[in-house]
């Protein structure tokens, strides 16, 4: 362009910076995940009250607080396939609608039985938030921030858990546990109307969208040649919603799934420890007041949410460096081990304060190997990432199922809490071992195990 040309004409050459839609887009769905953590963990900060109320022992308690984490990890694989068939702006509408039913229903429960069976079709209703997430993500965000994605979605999770201990004691200081489940409810109908309004499967539908932020995501580059903001019609739809043929057998024999699997399952054993029972070691075996066991019972959150994020961002900067595949290990291989050390360190103190602490440290290493298997989970899942990511939920689920109901069991029974605490640093060496065997370039494509 010739030097004396004016500068409007040189303005209106120059291409547009890309839109930030996508930015957006990650706003929303940790926003989501707040929510989702907010309805989760209210329960275990009410569960002294609740047993008061309804008369429950340790193992029906144990047994409410597993119900939701069992139906969830049943429904994860088709709520991931929900989404992939149908797209996440459907599916995290029904999702969010539904367990915010379920929590504002919690509050009406009159007995073991009604409890547990809300509980179950809480867990029912949220199954695929976290699959349906992972869609987003492979859709609408660059592969090589995946990994600090889902630490930042996961955090804000975690964060969200951690307010919620101060925010529920707070509550049940004014009002009972029946009124404070209802205002949690309420929370989540804003954002589903909020996600159905604005969100779109394909980012070329959007019209906040240009071509520039398109030519950004590796899935959608080779489209990216429609003009304008908007770009509605733009080429072929290949990406929002896939009726494709899901590869079960190749899914069912695919070694880096199967030990991403048990990795998970052995990681969320001890995540629901904090998320469940935690309030009531402190309050029962360690002697803290109420008041403190809401701020007390907050710091393994926060600490989670410090460790998904950093696991995240580390494993993304290690791939760069080392390649996926030590790149996305490595996390998990150092904190799981250290984890495991600071919950024995916590068992063995007979000093409260250095016990509560230990196991805030606890849960933030173990969180280090979190949001590297979401990660790999896009990796090698593909445009299967709903299900694939589902999978691996399912099992870490099944997983957190376990916790509540052998530590109910074992306080009920032998009045002990040593035993059960052990169990979660095992399980961490478990889910470190697991990690040495998972390998992201064994990808899963049309049906077929590669790499």
């Amino acid at each position: 362009m010739a030097a004396g040309e004016p500068a409007a004409a040189r303005d209106a050459a120059a291409p547009a910076p890309p839109t930030r839609v996508r930015h957006a887009v990650v706003g929303m769905t940790l926003a989501m995940v707040a929510v989702a953590y907010l309805d989760r963990v209210c329960i275990a900060t009410a569960a002294p009250a609740i047993r008061a109320d309804l008369a429950l022992s340790d193992s029906e308690m144990g047994l409410v607080f597993s119900a939701f984490t069992i139906a969830y990890a049943v429904f994860e694989v088709p709520g991931g396939w929900f989404a992939d068939r149908y797209g996440a702006r459907l599916a995290l509408t029904r999702v969010v609608l539904w367990w915010s039913a379920m929590t504002a229903i919690t509050g009406a429960a009159w007995s073991f039985a009604s409890l547990f069976v809300v509980r179950l079709l809480f867990g029912m209703g949220e199954a695929g938030a976290f699959p349906a997430t992972a869609r987003v993500y492979a859709r609408w965000l660059p592969g090589a921030i995946h990994g600090r994605s889902f630490g930042l979605l996961i955090m804000a999770g975690a964060l969200a858990g951690a307010a919620t201990q101060p925010l529920v004691v707070a509550l049940l200081a004014r009002t009972s546990w029946h009124v404070a489940f209802a205002i949690f409810g309420a929370v989540g109908v804003v954002w589903a109307t909020a996600w159905w309004i604005w969100f779109r499967d394909d980012p070329r539908e959007h019209p906040g969208v240009n071509r520039a932020e398109l030519a950004l995501l590796p899935s959608l580059a080779s489209e990216a040649g429609a003009e304008g903001p908007g770009l509605r019609g733009a080429g072929p739809r290949s990406g929002a919603v896939s009726p494709h043929a899901i590869p079960w057998a190749a899914l069912l024999r695919h070694r880096t799934l199967a030990f991403l699997c048990a990795m998970y399952a052995s990681a969320i054993y001890g995540w629901y420890f904090y998320l469940t029972w935690l309030p009531t070691y402190l309050l029962q075996v360690r002697g803290f007041d109420l008041k403190q066991v809401g701020w007390l019972a907050a710091l393994p959150l926060l600490s989670i949410g410090v460790g998904v994020w950093a696991g995240g961002a580390a494993s993304d900067a290690l791939s760069r460096r080392l390649g996926s595949r030590r790149g996305r290990r490595t996390p998990g291989l150092i904190g799981f081990p250290l984890a495991a050390a600071a919950v024995v360190g916590a068992v063995r103190t007979p000093d409260a304060l250095t016990a509560a602490l230990l196991l805030g440290a606890a849960a933030g290493l173990a969180a280090l190997g979190v949001a590297p298997a979401w990660a790999v989970t896009l990796e090698i899942g593909g445009r299967n990432a709903g299900v694939v990511s589902g999978a691996m939920n399912t099992f870490g689920n099944l997983g957190g199922a376990l916790s509540p109901i052998v530590i109910g069991m074992s306080v009920d029974r032998w009045g002990a809490w040593d035993t059960p605490l052990l169990s979660v640093a095992a399980f961490y060496l478990v889910a470190a071992a697991c990690w040495l065997a998972v390998d992201p370039a064994q990808r899963i494509e049309d049906g077929t195990a590669v790499g």
